[in-house]
């Protein structure tokens, strides 16, 4: 049976035989298999999403907005130690999420103390022009935020949206020749640029996620 790497089945011990390349990403999934608490695509989403961004956003504490277990925000410290701080914030994280956070404490020590996990309100987290901003799959309205937030502190972003609500997100006109969802992202990052910011399309592979397309921007003057 094929493996397939959009499933939202939980990664397991009985899983470690799956990755038994001796790679970082090796590593990384075999430590998320040994806690038994990550859904498969998140692991895959979150090792694509922060491998992009730090080809491009180097150093800055990290901001993982809309968190989930925060996986993406250890991965991007494990990439880049020259990261002093990893905050991951959700209104509500998973009951899972502090025991995958203590297995990663465990397998890099030396970055246990430096992600921090906390609940709280996205619109209140104070951010910083020297932060790198990041959430992937924020629901609707929720990326919008994100955007908002780090474009008002001059923070570079990187977000990958799901959830598209044409009822409520921007579609700057365009609904009437693009699929709705590709409208709005289109206007995001419209709107990023006319914010002053360099603004830079991915896409993660589509066997992990339909919604793959990764926005990320930095102020003009940061580069």
């Amino acid at each position: 049976m094929r493996f397939d790497p959009a499933s939202r089945s939980v990664l397991a011990p009985c899983d470690l035989g799956r990755f038994p390349e001796q790679t970082l990403f090796g590593r990384i999934a075999r430590t998320v298999c040994q806690a038994a608490r990550l859904p498969r695509k998140e692991l895959y989403e979150s090792w694509e999403v922060a491998r992009r961004v730090r080809r491009r956003f180097r150093g800055g504490r990290v901001v993982d907005l809309a968190c989930g277990h925060g996986l993406t925000a250890w991965i991007m410290l494990i990439l880049d130690h020259s990261s002093e701080r990893a905050l991951a914030v959700d209104t509500r994280l998973p009951d899972s999420a502090g025991q995958l956070h203590r297995a990663l404490s465990d397998a890099w020590p030396a970055l246990s103390n430096r992600v921090v996990l906390e609940t709280g309100d996205l619109t209140r987290t104070p951010l910083h022009a020297s932060d790198v901003v990041v959430s992937t799959h924020a629901c609707g309205v929720l990326t919008d935020v994100v955007l908002e937030r780090a474009r008002a502190a001059g923070a570079r972003v990187a977000v990958l949206p799901c959830c598209h609500d044409s009822g409520r997100c921007a579609l700057g006109g365009l609904g009437g020749w693009l699929d709705p969802a590709l409208a709005i992202d289109v206007t995001r990052a419209a709107q990023l640029r006319a914010a002053g910011y360099d603004v830079h399309t991915q896409l993660i592979p589509a066997t992990i996620t339909p919604k793959n397309r990764l926005l990320l921007g930095s102020p003009a003057s940061a580069i």
